[in-house]
C-alpha cells in the first residue's frame, strides 16, 4: 500500500533553516521533517517555551502574595467577608496547581539538559511535537498516557 506524503507548505518547511530556535513558530516546528526530531533547534524552542511559562507562574505567584495582603481588612458584613474568604481560597488552589506545574517544568528542564526531553519514560519512543507543543511537561507518548489512565481507572490509584 503506498504512503500519502502529507503537503507541506514550501515555505512552512523550509522556515526552520534559517531561523534559531526561539525564533520558530509552532507551524514552523511541525513543518519540519522528521530527521529533525529533538534537534538543537527544537530543543531551544521548547526551551524558551518553558523558561517563559516558568517566569509568568512566578509572576503570578509574586502577584497572589500582594492581592492576598490587600484583602486583610477587616470587613463588617458576613457575606462580603465569606465572598473574599472563597476567593482566597480559590486563588491558592489555583497557585498549588500553578506550584505542582512549575516543579514538571524544572523536571523537563532537566530532560533537556540531559537528552531525555521528547522520548516516553516508557516505551523510550518519540513523543510527538503536537503533543509536546500542547503540554511541554509531558513524559509519556499518548499511547502510554492512554495505557496509564486505564489501569488507574480500573485499578484505582
Amino acid at each position: 500500500m503506498p504512503t500519502t506524503a502529507i503537503k507541506v507548505d514550501s515555505k512552512l518547511a523550509n522556515a526552520w533553516k534559517t531561523k534559531t530556535g526561539r525564533e520558530l513558530t509552532e507551524p514552523e516546528l511541525m513543518a519540519m521533517p522528521e530527521t529533525e526530531y529533538m534537534s538543537e533547534k527544537q530543543l531551544d524552542f521548547f526551551r524558551s517555551r518553558l523558561t517563559v511559562l516558568k517566569d509568568d507562574l512566578l509572576s503570578n505567584a509574586g502577584e497572589t502574595t500582594e492581592h492576598l495582603r490587600e484583602d486583610t481588612s477587616i470587613v463588617p458584613d458576613p457575606a462580603d467577608r465569606a465572598t473574599i474568604e472563597e476567593e482566597h481560597a480559590l486563588e491558592l488552589r489555583t497557585r498549588d496547581r500553578e506550584r505542582k506545574l512549575l516543579k514538571k517544568i524544572s523536571q523537563a528542564l532537566t530532560r533537556l539538559d540531559s537528552g531525555e526531553y521528547g522520548y516516553c519514560d516508557e516505551t523510550g519512543e518519540p513523543i510527538g511535537l503536537g503533543r509536546l507543543i500542547a503540554r511541554p511537561t509531558a513524559t509519556l507518548s499518548l499511547e502510554a498516557q492512554q495505557r496509564r489512565e486505564l489501569k488507574q481507572k480500573m485499578f484505582g490509584d
